[in-house]
Protein backbone atom coordinates (compact mmCIF):
# COMPACT_ATOMS: atom_id res chain seq x y z
CA UNK A 1 0.00 0.00 0.00
CA UNK A 2 2.57 2.04 0.92
CA UNK A 3 4.83 1.58 -2.59
CA UNK A 4 0.98 2.20 -4.18
CA UNK A 5 1.03 5.74 -2.30
CA UNK A 6 4.73 6.65 -2.60
CA UNK A 7 4.45 6.68 -6.62
CA UNK A 8 1.41 8.26 -6.97
CA UNK A 9 2.66 11.46 -5.20
CA UNK A 10 5.49 11.01 -6.91
CA UNK A 11 3.84 10.98 -10.29
CA UNK A 12 1.91 13.69 -8.74
CA UNK A 13 5.09 15.51 -8.01
CA UNK A 14 6.71 14.94 -11.46
CA UNK A 15 3.69 16.55 -13.15
CA UNK A 16 3.79 19.75 -11.20
CA UNK A 17 7.50 20.24 -11.84
CA UNK A 18 7.43 19.76 -15.68
CA UNK A 19 4.22 22.00 -16.30
CA UNK A 20 1.50 20.15 -16.96
CA UNK A 21 -0.74 21.86 -14.82
CA UNK A 22 -1.69 25.37 -16.54
CA UNK A 23 -0.92 28.31 -14.31
CA UNK A 24 -4.47 29.96 -15.18
CA UNK A 25 -3.30 33.08 -16.44
CA UNK A 26 -5.44 32.66 -19.77
CA UNK A 27 -4.42 32.79 -23.38
CA UNK A 28 -0.88 33.59 -23.86
CA UNK A 29 -1.23 36.57 -26.83
CA UNK A 30 -0.47 36.16 -30.55
CA UNK A 31 2.12 37.15 -32.83
CA UNK A 32 2.13 40.35 -34.17
CA UNK A 33 4.28 40.02 -37.72
CA UNK A 34 5.83 43.67 -37.24
CA UNK A 35 9.11 44.85 -35.47
CA UNK A 36 8.59 48.27 -35.97
CA UNK A 37 4.49 49.23 -35.71
CA UNK A 38 3.22 51.78 -37.95
CA UNK A 39 2.22 55.44 -36.63
CA UNK A 40 -1.62 54.59 -36.74
CA UNK A 41 -1.11 51.27 -33.95
CA UNK A 42 1.28 53.27 -31.90
CA UNK A 43 -1.37 55.36 -29.14
CA UNK A 44 -3.25 51.49 -29.52
CA UNK A 45 -0.28 49.82 -28.42
CA UNK A 46 1.12 52.29 -25.68
CA UNK A 47 -2.47 51.81 -24.49
CA UNK A 48 -2.60 48.37 -23.93
CA UNK A 49 -0.73 46.87 -20.69
CA UNK A 50 2.87 45.19 -21.79
CA UNK A 51 1.58 41.33 -20.46
CA UNK A 52 -1.65 41.79 -22.77
CA UNK A 53 0.31 42.98 -26.08
CA UNK A 54 0.98 40.44 -28.58
CA UNK A 55 4.62 38.91 -29.00
CA UNK A 56 6.63 41.21 -31.81
CA UNK A 57 10.04 39.92 -33.29
CA UNK A 58 13.14 41.70 -31.73
CA UNK A 59 11.00 43.54 -29.01
CA UNK A 60 13.02 41.05 -26.42
CA UNK A 61 11.90 42.97 -23.00
CA UNK A 62 8.30 42.58 -23.55
CA UNK A 63 8.12 38.93 -25.04
CA UNK A 64 10.30 38.54 -21.84
CA UNK A 65 7.51 40.01 -19.86
CA UNK A 66 4.78 38.18 -21.48
CA UNK A 67 6.32 34.66 -20.66
CA UNK A 68 7.26 35.62 -17.62
CA UNK A 69 3.84 36.62 -16.91
CA UNK A 70 1.70 33.64 -19.00
CA UNK A 71 4.20 30.69 -18.08
CA UNK A 72 5.91 31.81 -15.01
CA UNK A 73 9.67 31.48 -16.80
CA UNK A 74 11.13 34.38 -19.20
CA UNK A 75 12.77 32.05 -21.15
CA UNK A 76 12.07 31.30 -24.88
CA UNK A 77 11.21 27.25 -25.78
CA UNK A 78 12.58 25.82 -29.12
CA UNK A 79 9.11 26.94 -30.63
CA UNK A 80 9.21 30.68 -29.43
CA UNK A 81 12.62 30.74 -31.17
CA UNK A 82 10.73 29.36 -34.51
CA UNK A 83 8.10 31.64 -34.40
CA UNK A 84 10.31 34.32 -34.04
CA UNK A 85 11.97 33.27 -37.16
CA UNK A 86 8.96 33.09 -39.51
CA UNK A 87 7.88 36.37 -38.26
CA UNK A 88 10.57 37.76 -39.06
CA UNK A 89 10.31 36.20 -42.70
CA UNK A 90 7.09 37.32 -43.14
CA UNK A 91 6.93 39.45 -46.43
CA UNK A 92 7.70 43.34 -45.90
CA UNK A 93 4.01 43.90 -47.33
CA UNK A 94 2.17 46.01 -45.87
CA UNK A 95 -0.51 44.39 -43.18
CA UNK A 96 -3.95 45.72 -43.98
CA UNK A 97 -5.93 45.89 -40.22
CA UNK A 98 -9.71 44.43 -40.57
CA UNK A 99 -11.48 45.89 -37.71
CA UNK A 100 -11.61 42.65 -35.83
CA UNK A 101 -12.67 41.72 -32.19
CA UNK A 102 -8.96 40.84 -31.97
CA UNK A 103 -6.25 43.51 -31.29
CA UNK A 104 -3.22 43.35 -34.00
CA UNK A 105 -4.78 40.48 -36.15
CA UNK A 106 -3.27 39.88 -39.53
Amino acid sequence: MSRILLSVMLLVATVFAFGGIANGQGQEPDWYPRVIAPPEMRPIIQATPMELRPYRPLHFWGNTVRRNYYRGNPLPTPQDLVKTGANLAYPLLPVVDRPTNRLFSR
